[in-house]
């Protein structure tokens, strides 16, 4: 056992010694220093900026009762479309104690006072037959008559409003249908039936019983930051990427910059919007995150290099330009646009120069 884990050291220190010994041959060998090469020339150097947002409808409407009361029916669902005017979905009125009550006692009243007014019609009206009123009287004693059947009338379909919610001479507009009130797609109901709903007013905004919105004018809805929305303008064309769909990307126009930044995780932003131009070929859903590539700054046809090429000393920047002896010497340039990977140079070079990019190191393998 002994001779066993002796082997196993002696092998172990063998093992250290050979490695060792490769590590530094290898470092010893001498290498060959060369750098990488670029021509000059003309291209297109664009400087973009990437904003992230969403797809939004421009007109999304969320359509709420006239009443309240409890949903009986529901007559569509979402992902449906609506016309404006359709029928979504039916309330069961659950009408208001104290209105009730007070629209009762109107009805009362106006039968009392209709009862009256008729009986002094049918006297005036004996004695007018007789001739022994004037006209003038009897037009007053039939006006406050017909004033009386009318108050009674009014009376009568306030209660029914009330009570449930429609009356007979307005059944068509009933406001225990809740109508949509545009066309579009129906993109949410949040309800059920048998759900309460209430309508909007002073102190509340109501319940929302279905969302309806045009699908076939969208928006793209993002925010740039402060340091570059200067150089935007509206009508500027943008690229839209939508991570959802593979592969797609449509063209938008830039319509809208806010006016005011909001601060976003410690930095300002502005609130962007574009005119998404949909091709129906594809089908973008409400809420799509999606990417917006705006060109900022642009120069065609201008002199280009690799912007690796470039070195730097204090204020001054130049590059190492390759002579016909093939050795390379320092040059100062002056350079304009830069897309992050390629650079504009105004001055001190012409088409076909070569510059010195990075280093590549190589090994010289002895024959």
């Amino acid at each position: 056992m002994k001779r066993v884990i002796k082997y196993i050291v002696f092998a172990l220190i063998a093992a250290l010694f050979i490695g060792t010994f490769v590590f530094l041959f290898k470092n010893s060998r001498p290498q060959k220093i060369e750098y990488q090469e670029f021509t000059a020339d003309y291209g297109n150097v664009a400087r973009t900026t990437v904003v992230t947002g969403k797809i939004e409808p421009r007109n999304e409407v969320n359509i709420k009762p006239q009443i309240n009361g409890i949903i009986s029916e529901l007559y569509k669902e979402a992902g449906q479309q609506v016309k404006e005017g359709e029928v979504i979905a039916k309330l069961r009125v659950i009408p208001d104690m104290n209105s009730l009550s007070s629209a009762q006692s109107r009805v009362r009243l106006a039968e009392i006072n209709l009862k009256q007014a008729k009986t002094n019609y049918e006297r005036e009206k004996a004695l007018y037959d007789k001739n022994l009123v004037s006209d003038e009287e009897y037009d007053q004693v039939l006006q406050a008559y017909e004033q009386a059947k009318e108050e009674k009338n009014a009376a009568q379909e306030s209660l029914e409003v009330i009570r449930d919610g429609v009356s007979k001479s307005n059944a068509t507009g009933s406001s225990t249908l809740v109508r949509s009130t545009i066309t579009g797609l129906i993109l949410d109901i949040p309800v059920k039936v048998g759900n309460s709903v209430i309508q909007a007013n002073t102190m509340n905004d109501g319940t929302t019983v279905a969302t309806v919105a045009n699908m076939s004018d969208l928006i793209f809805d993002g925010n740039i930051d402060e340091t570059e929305v200067g150089t935007l303008v509206e009508g500027m064309p943008m690229k839209i990427s939508i991570g959802a769909i593979a592969d797609y990307s449509t063209q938008a126009a830039l319509e809208y910059i806010s006016p005011k930044a909001v601060e976003n995780n410690g930095a300002n932003q502005f609130e962007i919007k574009a005119a998404v131009k949909a091709d129906g070929g594809h089908t973008i859903r409400s809420g799509y995150s999606a990417n917006a590539e705006i060109v900022l700054e642009q120069a065609d046809s201008v002199l280009v290099i690799p912007e690796s090429a470039l070195e730097f000393e204090g204020m001054d920047t130049f590059v190492y330009l390759k002579g016909a002896d093939g050795t390379f010497t320092k040059s100062p340039v002056t350079t304009g646009l830069s897309d992050g990977l390629n650079i504009e140079i105004r001055s001190g070079l012409a088409k076909g120069d070569v510059v010195r990019g990075s280093i590549i190191i190589q090994d010289i393998v002895k024959k």
